[in-house]
Protein backbone atom coordinates (compact mmCIF):
# COMPACT_ATOMS: atom_id res chain seq x y z
CA UNK A 1 0.00 0.00 0.00
CA UNK A 2 3.16 1.86 0.30
CA UNK A 3 3.95 1.70 -2.87
CA UNK A 4 0.85 2.74 -4.17
CA UNK A 5 0.68 6.19 -1.82
CA UNK A 6 4.27 6.81 -3.46
CA UNK A 7 2.73 6.10 -7.25
CA UNK A 8 0.34 8.50 -6.44
CA UNK A 9 2.52 10.80 -4.73
CA UNK A 10 4.76 10.74 -8.24
CA UNK A 11 1.49 11.66 -10.56
CA UNK A 12 1.27 14.72 -8.28
CA UNK A 13 5.18 15.20 -9.18
CA UNK A 14 4.34 14.76 -12.50
CA UNK A 15 1.31 17.08 -12.84
CA UNK A 16 3.32 19.65 -10.77
CA UNK A 17 6.01 19.60 -13.00
CA UNK A 18 4.46 20.04 -15.91
CA UNK A 19 2.36 23.03 -14.19
CA UNK A 20 5.55 24.19 -13.85
CA UNK A 21 7.47 24.03 -17.39
CA UNK A 22 4.18 25.29 -18.96
CA UNK A 23 3.85 28.73 -16.70
CA UNK A 24 8.24 29.22 -17.93
CA UNK A 25 7.65 28.47 -20.72
CA UNK A 26 4.32 30.74 -21.18
CA UNK A 27 5.80 33.82 -19.21
CA UNK A 28 9.20 33.37 -21.83
CA UNK A 29 6.59 33.84 -25.04
CA UNK A 30 2.92 34.28 -23.88
CA UNK A 31 2.70 37.43 -25.83
CA UNK A 32 3.93 36.35 -29.30
CA UNK A 33 2.26 33.10 -28.69
CA UNK A 34 -0.75 35.02 -28.83
CA UNK A 35 -0.17 37.15 -31.60
CA UNK A 36 1.08 34.00 -34.17
CA UNK A 37 -2.84 32.30 -33.06
CA UNK A 38 -4.69 35.73 -33.59
CA UNK A 39 -2.88 36.79 -37.14
CA UNK A 40 -1.20 33.41 -38.93
CA UNK A 41 -4.50 31.17 -38.64
CA UNK A 42 -6.70 32.60 -41.69
CA UNK A 43 -6.17 28.70 -43.44
CA UNK A 44 -6.53 25.38 -41.88
CA UNK A 45 -3.25 24.61 -42.80
CA UNK A 46 -1.06 27.92 -41.40
CA UNK A 47 -3.88 27.20 -38.20
CA UNK A 48 -2.41 23.29 -37.90
CA UNK A 49 1.22 24.67 -37.94
CA UNK A 50 0.13 27.19 -35.77
CA UNK A 51 -1.46 25.03 -33.50
CA UNK A 52 1.54 22.48 -33.92
CA UNK A 53 4.40 24.58 -32.50
CA UNK A 54 2.52 27.05 -29.55
CA UNK A 55 1.82 23.11 -28.56
CA UNK A 56 5.23 22.03 -28.29
CA UNK A 57 6.00 25.32 -26.95
CA UNK A 58 3.86 24.98 -24.33
CA UNK A 59 4.03 21.44 -23.87
CA UNK A 60 0.21 21.29 -23.02
CA UNK A 61 -2.65 21.09 -25.69
CA UNK A 62 -5.38 21.48 -22.97
CA UNK A 63 -3.23 25.14 -22.42
CA UNK A 64 -3.87 26.15 -25.90
CA UNK A 65 -7.02 25.04 -26.19
CA UNK A 66 -7.82 26.77 -23.00
CA UNK A 67 -6.16 29.72 -24.77
CA UNK A 68 -7.83 29.29 -27.83
CA UNK A 69 -11.31 29.39 -26.25
CA UNK A 70 -10.64 32.46 -24.00
CA UNK A 71 -9.09 34.33 -27.44
CA UNK A 72 -12.83 33.25 -29.62
CA UNK A 73 -14.66 34.58 -26.51
CA UNK A 74 -12.83 38.05 -26.81
CA UNK A 75 -13.47 37.76 -30.63
CA UNK A 76 -9.86 37.61 -31.37
CA UNK A 77 -10.49 34.05 -33.19
CA UNK A 78 -13.49 33.24 -34.68
CA UNK A 79 -14.88 29.24 -34.98
CA UNK A 80 -13.12 28.17 -38.48
CA UNK A 81 -10.04 29.88 -37.36
CA UNK A 82 -9.75 27.44 -34.05
CA UNK A 83 -10.15 24.00 -36.64
CA UNK A 84 -6.58 24.26 -37.65
CA UNK A 85 -5.18 25.15 -34.39
CA UNK A 86 -7.28 21.67 -32.86
CA UNK A 87 -5.25 19.72 -35.41
CA UNK A 88 -2.27 21.23 -34.71
CA UNK A 89 -2.88 20.68 -30.83
CA UNK A 90 -2.79 16.90 -31.41
CA UNK A 91 0.16 17.04 -33.22
CA UNK A 92 2.37 19.22 -31.22
CA UNK A 93 1.35 17.13 -27.76
CA UNK A 94 3.07 14.36 -29.52
CA UNK A 95 6.32 16.56 -28.72
CA UNK A 96 5.92 15.98 -25.31
CA UNK A 97 5.37 12.43 -25.26
CA UNK A 98 8.71 11.83 -27.18
CA UNK A 99 10.28 14.18 -24.75
CA UNK A 100 9.74 12.55 -21.80
CA UNK A 101 10.71 9.35 -23.21
CA UNK A 102 14.46 10.30 -23.12
CA UNK A 103 17.03 9.45 -20.54
CA UNK A 104 18.51 12.43 -19.25
CA UNK A 105 18.68 10.85 -15.27
CA UNK A 106 22.01 11.81 -14.85
CA UNK A 107 20.95 15.39 -15.55
CA UNK A 108 17.90 15.64 -13.19
CA UNK A 109 19.73 17.02 -9.89
CA UNK A 110 21.49 19.73 -12.08
CA UNK A 111 18.70 20.76 -13.72
CA UNK A 112 16.84 20.91 -10.28
CA UNK A 113 19.58 22.88 -8.89
CA UNK A 114 20.05 25.50 -12.08
CA UNK A 115 16.09 26.03 -11.85
CA UNK A 116 16.51 26.55 -8.59
CA UNK A 117 18.84 29.28 -8.42
CA UNK A 118 16.96 31.09 -11.05
CA UNK A 119 13.73 30.31 -9.80
CA UNK A 120 14.78 32.74 -7.08
CA UNK A 121 15.96 35.66 -9.06
CA UNK A 122 14.38 39.00 -9.13
CA UNK A 123 14.92 39.34 -13.51
CA UNK A 124 11.57 38.09 -14.91
CA UNK A 125 13.38 36.20 -17.83
CA UNK A 126 15.33 34.01 -15.46
CA UNK A 127 12.60 33.32 -13.18
CA UNK A 128 10.51 31.42 -15.61
CA UNK A 129 13.44 29.68 -16.91
CA UNK A 130 14.00 28.83 -13.72
CA UNK A 131 10.27 27.38 -12.88
CA UNK A 132 10.59 25.94 -16.64
CA UNK A 133 13.61 23.58 -15.72
CA UNK A 134 12.29 22.85 -12.31
CA UNK A 135 9.28 21.55 -13.89
CA UNK A 136 11.44 19.92 -16.39
CA UNK A 137 13.21 18.00 -13.74
CA UNK A 138 10.35 17.27 -11.68
CA UNK A 139 8.65 15.03 -14.64
CA UNK A 140 12.10 13.51 -15.54
CA UNK A 141 12.09 12.36 -11.79
CA UNK A 142 8.56 11.38 -11.20
CA UNK A 143 9.11 9.62 -15.12
CA UNK A 144 12.06 7.47 -13.47
CA UNK A 145 9.81 6.86 -10.33
CA UNK A 146 7.01 5.65 -12.19
CA UNK A 147 9.15 2.79 -13.90
CA UNK A 148 10.93 2.04 -10.39
CA UNK A 149 7.40 1.25 -8.69
CA UNK A 150 5.25 -0.16 -11.48
CA UNK A 151 6.48 -3.17 -10.57
CA UNK A 152 5.85 -3.20 -6.89
CA UNK A 153 2.50 -1.92 -7.49
CA UNK A 154 1.34 -4.08 -10.05
CA UNK A 155 1.80 -6.81 -7.66
CA UNK A 156 -0.81 -5.03 -5.32
CA UNK A 157 -4.46 -6.92 -5.42
CA UNK A 158 -6.38 -4.01 -6.38
CA UNK A 159 -4.41 -2.67 -9.03
CA UNK A 160 -3.91 -6.33 -10.84
CA UNK A 161 -7.28 -7.08 -11.09
CA UNK A 162 -7.43 -3.63 -12.77
CA UNK A 163 -4.39 -4.50 -14.80
CA UNK A 164 -6.55 -8.29 -15.52
CA UNK A 165 -9.90 -6.17 -16.58
CA UNK A 166 -7.99 -3.97 -19.22
CA UNK A 167 -5.56 -6.62 -20.67
CA UNK A 168 -7.60 -7.56 -23.70
CA UNK A 169 -10.17 -5.50 -23.56
CA UNK A 170 -9.81 -2.99 -25.89
CA UNK A 171 -12.99 -1.01 -25.27
CA UNK A 172 -12.65 -0.88 -21.48
CA UNK A 173 -8.84 0.21 -21.28
CA UNK A 174 -10.19 3.12 -23.66
CA UNK A 175 -12.76 3.98 -21.46
CA UNK A 176 -10.16 3.89 -18.80
CA UNK A 177 -7.70 6.52 -20.33
CA UNK A 178 -11.10 8.34 -20.55
CA UNK A 179 -11.63 8.60 -17.31
CA UNK A 180 -8.39 8.67 -15.49
CA UNK A 181 -6.97 11.64 -18.56
CA UNK A 182 -10.42 14.09 -17.52
CA UNK A 183 -9.47 12.84 -13.54
CA UNK A 184 -5.70 14.22 -13.52
CA UNK A 185 -6.81 16.54 -16.33
CA UNK A 186 -3.51 15.51 -18.40
CA UNK A 187 -3.01 13.13 -21.30
CA UNK A 188 0.78 13.58 -20.88
CA UNK A 189 0.41 11.78 -17.40
CA UNK A 190 -1.11 9.32 -18.71
CA UNK A 191 0.98 8.50 -20.87
CA UNK A 192 3.92 8.54 -18.27
CA UNK A 193 1.87 6.34 -16.18
CA UNK A 194 1.19 3.66 -18.98
CA UNK A 195 4.90 4.20 -19.90
CA UNK A 196 6.06 3.40 -16.72
CA UNK A 197 3.16 0.27 -16.81
CA UNK A 198 5.01 -0.70 -19.71
CA UNK A 199 8.61 -0.66 -18.65
CA UNK A 200 8.34 -2.55 -16.02
CA UNK A 201 6.19 -5.23 -17.86
CA UNK A 202 3.32 -5.15 -16.21
CA UNK A 203 1.48 -3.85 -18.85
CA UNK A 204 1.01 -5.62 -23.08
CA UNK A 205 1.21 -2.80 -25.67
CA UNK A 206 -1.62 -3.53 -26.96
CA UNK A 207 -3.22 -2.43 -24.19
CA UNK A 208 -1.17 0.95 -23.63
CA UNK A 209 -2.81 1.93 -26.90
CA UNK A 210 -5.75 1.69 -26.20
CA UNK A 211 -5.79 3.61 -22.83
CA UNK A 212 -3.39 6.48 -24.94
CA UNK A 213 -5.80 6.23 -27.51
CA UNK A 214 -8.38 7.15 -24.51
CA UNK A 215 -6.44 9.87 -23.03
CA UNK A 216 -6.84 11.46 -26.12
CA UNK A 217 -10.62 11.99 -25.41
CA UNK A 218 -10.06 12.54 -21.95
CA UNK A 219 -8.28 15.59 -22.07
CA UNK A 220 -11.11 17.22 -23.83
CA UNK A 221 -12.68 17.83 -20.67
CA UNK A 222 -10.30 20.80 -19.86
CA UNK A 223 -11.71 22.72 -23.29
CA UNK A 224 -15.24 21.75 -22.56
CA UNK A 225 -15.02 23.04 -19.27
CA UNK A 226 -13.47 26.27 -20.30
CA UNK A 227 -16.24 26.89 -22.60
CA UNK A 228 -18.86 26.44 -20.13
CA UNK A 229 -20.47 30.24 -19.39
CA UNK A 230 -18.71 31.04 -22.96
CA UNK A 231 -20.31 32.93 -25.79
CA UNK A 232 -21.59 30.35 -29.06
CA UNK A 233 -18.25 30.45 -31.11
CA UNK A 234 -16.18 29.05 -28.00
CA UNK A 235 -18.93 26.23 -27.59
CA UNK A 236 -18.46 25.48 -30.72
CA UNK A 237 -14.81 25.30 -30.91
CA UNK A 238 -14.68 22.88 -27.69
CA UNK A 239 -17.39 20.28 -29.13
CA UNK A 240 -14.84 20.91 -32.39
CA UNK A 241 -12.59 19.59 -30.49
CA UNK A 242 -14.51 16.18 -28.64
CA UNK A 243 -15.71 15.27 -32.08
CA UNK A 244 -12.15 15.41 -33.96
CA UNK A 245 -10.33 13.19 -31.32
CA UNK A 246 -13.82 10.56 -31.26
CA UNK A 247 -13.73 10.37 -34.27
CA UNK A 248 -9.56 9.78 -34.78
CA UNK A 249 -9.92 7.62 -32.14
CA UNK A 250 -12.90 5.41 -33.73
CA UNK A 251 -10.93 4.95 -36.90
CA UNK A 252 -8.28 4.16 -35.27
CA UNK A 253 -9.70 1.73 -32.64
CA UNK A 254 -9.70 -1.53 -35.38
CA UNK A 255 -6.12 -1.02 -35.45
CA UNK A 256 -5.26 -1.02 -32.22
CA UNK A 257 -2.93 -4.62 -32.82
CA UNK A 258 -1.42 -2.95 -36.20
CA UNK A 259 -0.16 -0.10 -34.34
CA UNK A 260 1.03 -1.99 -31.89
CA UNK A 261 2.92 -4.22 -34.31
CA UNK A 262 4.16 -0.88 -35.73
CA UNK A 263 6.01 0.43 -32.63
CA UNK A 264 7.83 -2.58 -32.02
CA UNK A 265 9.66 -2.64 -35.48
CA UNK A 266 10.11 1.02 -35.04
CA UNK A 267 11.59 0.37 -31.15
CA UNK A 268 13.21 -1.70 -28.72
CA UNK A 269 12.07 0.03 -25.75
CA UNK A 270 8.41 -0.45 -24.95
CA UNK A 271 7.95 3.66 -23.71
CA UNK A 272 9.56 4.61 -27.10
CA UNK A 273 7.23 2.45 -28.99
CA UNK A 274 4.45 3.96 -27.18
CA UNK A 275 5.67 7.42 -27.64
CA UNK A 276 5.63 6.78 -31.42
CA UNK A 277 2.34 5.39 -31.91
CA UNK A 278 1.32 8.38 -30.38
CA UNK A 279 3.12 10.53 -33.09
CA UNK A 280 1.56 7.88 -35.83
CA UNK A 281 -2.11 8.30 -34.52
CA UNK A 282 -2.19 12.14 -33.83
CA UNK A 283 -0.46 13.11 -37.43
CA UNK A 284 -2.27 10.82 -39.57
CA UNK A 285 -5.76 11.95 -37.97
CA UNK A 286 -4.88 15.31 -37.96
CA UNK A 287 -3.98 15.45 -41.76
CA UNK A 288 -6.58 13.39 -42.93
CA UNK A 289 -8.82 16.03 -41.43
CA UNK A 290 -7.03 19.06 -42.49
CA UNK A 291 -8.26 19.03 -46.42
CA UNK A 292 -12.00 18.97 -45.02
CA UNK A 293 -11.76 21.51 -42.33
CA UNK A 294 -13.86 23.59 -43.86
CA UNK A 295 -16.85 20.92 -44.40
CA UNK A 296 -16.14 19.91 -40.76
CA UNK A 297 -16.39 23.22 -39.53
CA UNK A 298 -19.65 23.96 -41.25
CA UNK A 299 -20.83 19.73 -39.56
CA UNK A 300 -20.37 21.43 -36.24
CA UNK A 301 -22.31 24.09 -36.52
CA UNK A 302 -25.27 22.31 -37.89
CA UNK A 303 -24.75 19.90 -35.29
CA UNK A 304 -24.70 22.50 -32.07
CA UNK A 305 -25.40 25.98 -33.25
CA UNK A 306 -29.04 26.14 -31.94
Amino acid sequence: MVQLLLFFLLIGVFIYGMTLLRSGLFNLSAESLKKWLAVMTNSPLKGLVVGTTVTAVLQSSSAVMIITIGMVSARMLTFPQTIGIILGTNIGTTFTTELITFNIESYIIPLAAAGSILAVLKKNSLRSSGMALLGLSSVFAAMRGFEYLAGSVKDIELVNLWLLALDGNYLFAVAAGIVLTAIIQSSTATTGIIMGFLTAGAMDLDTGIAIMLGSNIGTCVDAYLAAIGSGKEAKLTAFAHIWLNCIGVAAFYPFIHALSVFGQQAASSPDVQLAHISVLFNVISSLLVLPFANQFGRFVIRLHDR
